[in-house]
């Protein structure tokens, strides 16, 4: 069994697009942390850009299969955390042009 990396579970979240926005998850700076165990069990904790995100449920399910897919990933769990709040600070350079922030 292969040691899942950071690269790898960040590259597979990159698959998940922000349907408001159109921006995957990484990118927006919705990703706060990734840890992963001696048995590739993944811990995933992130954010939404509001509480009231009506994909909540959605999002959270399409980032854990985007982990599952990589191999040897035993376990995914993907926790929701609102502090620090989401801004738009945290976003790429090329997500803050894109959506017009200074």
């Amino acid at each position: 069994m292969a040691k899942v990396t950071k690269e790898q579970v960040y590259d597979a979240i990159r698959t998940v697009i922000d349907p408001e926005v159109g921006f995957n998850l990484v990118d927006l700076g919705l990703i706060y942390d990734v840890d992963i165990d001696e048995e590739n069990n993944v811990h995933v904790k992130m954010t939404l850009s509001t509480r009231g995100c009506p994909l909540h449920q959605m999002m959270q399910q399409w980032v854990k299969e985007a982990v599952e897919r990589i191999p040897d990933v035993k376990s995914v769990e993907v926790e929701i955390v609102w502090d620090p709040p989401w801004n738009i600070s945290m976003a790429s350079d090329v997500v803050k042009k894109a959506l017009g922030a200074k």
